[in-house]
């Protein structure tokens, strides 16, 4: 009888660095104002967004994962050469074909990597990031560059004051390699397949979601995922010092905060409201999020993080992650 070989990996992987990437245009809310009927006191209220990065109209989803990725690569120390495989979460490609990742894995420089897309739409850095975890512990990889990207102006329709206020453009990365000590917990990652209208896309041009729906579903249903992906990690919820939820909604994020707080959670726990400058950036909230708040000295090395991600499927995923 003919015997197969399974390869085995490293029993733990950590985060060796992350990056982002944010295109130059600022859109603030009284921009939007003078588009649709809206203002900046309404749009505050409702989602909690000051303003957020809107990319050119020649300025692809590809170039801005290509940014970010070089810019996780720089500051995990890792040559172009080291990394195997690259996953690029997203769901707002022009078209299913070709990939992102392989486009984005030879402008990097990465040689002949295993590159595919994966779309859970904004938990998909979450998923993104379990998959290349479990890559590596199975032998399949060594070293993996996993980069959230997202155009979502080019799927949204730019006078519907529901969505337009809220979705925005930007990359967000992070290199993911072997560890002797568990750095990335177990995903607890799921969906609802049964809630599929409440965000779609819309004859297949723009993105449409029933807004007060996905709010009560997310301010209700995510709290435990966050949860489970503790107890996954045998952790508390007073063992987290840094909370990152999908950045949705300022009010969703408070929300969940406030919840998990209930369950144990510290006071003091840093809650992310990166969505205040840089609006919902789908697959790239997570990761972007986490850049930003490690330049801003909110979080630090070694802080035990808690992600969350939620979006179009309805997909859900999270898990417990060692800050580089």
């Amino acid at each position: 009888m003919t015997r197969l070989q399974l390869k085995q990996g490293p029993a733990a992987t950590r985060v060796l660095g992350v990056g982002s990437y944010q295109p130059d245009r600022v859109v603030t809310n009284d921009d939007l104002s003078k588009v649709m009927d809206t203002n900046d006191q309404w749009i505050r209220d409702r989602v909690g967004i000051i303003e957020r990065r809107f990319a050119e109209k020649d300025e692809l989803l590809v170039d801005m994962a290509v940014t970010a990725g070089r810019n996780a690569l720089a500051d995990a120390g890792v040559d172009v050469s080291e990394v195997d495989t690259v996953i690029v979460p997203n769901c707002t490609m022009p078209a299913p074909i070709p990939n992102a990742a392989a486009q984005v894995a030879d402008r990097i420089g990465i040689k002949a990597p295993g590159a595919f897309d994966l779309n859970a739409a904004c938990a998909g850095f979450c998923y993104g990031l379990g998959v290349a975890s479990d890559l590596i512990r199975s032998g399949s990889a060594g070293k993996v560059l996993v980069i959230g990207a997202e155009k979502l102006t080019d799927v949204v329709d730019p006078v519907d004051r529901a969505n337009a206020i809220i979705f925005a453009d930007g990359a967000g990365a992070a290199v993911v390699g072997p560890s002797d000590e568990p750095g990335i917990g177990p995903v607890a990652w799921g969906s609802a397949g049964d809630l599929v209208d409440t965000i779609y896309m819309r004859d297949h041009r723009y993105i449409y979601q029933e807004g007060q729906s996905v709010f009560r579903w997310a301010t209700t249903q995510i709290a435990p995922i966050a949860l489970r992906a503790l107890e996954l990690a045998g952790l508390e919820p007073s063992d987290v010092d840094v909370l990152i939820p999908h950045q949705a909604n300022l009010r969703i994020v408070e929300a969940i905060a406030k919840r998990l707080r209930a369950k144990g959670a510290r006071e003091d726990m840093v809650v992310a409201d990166d969505i205040r400058y840089s609006g919902n950036t789908s697959s790239a909230s997570i990761p972007m999020a986490l850049d930003h708040m490690r330049k801003a000295g909110t979080v630090k090395s070694g802080d035990v993080v808690l992600m969350v991600g939620f979006g179009a499927g309805l997909s859900y995923a999270g898990q417990v992650v060692i800050c580089p």
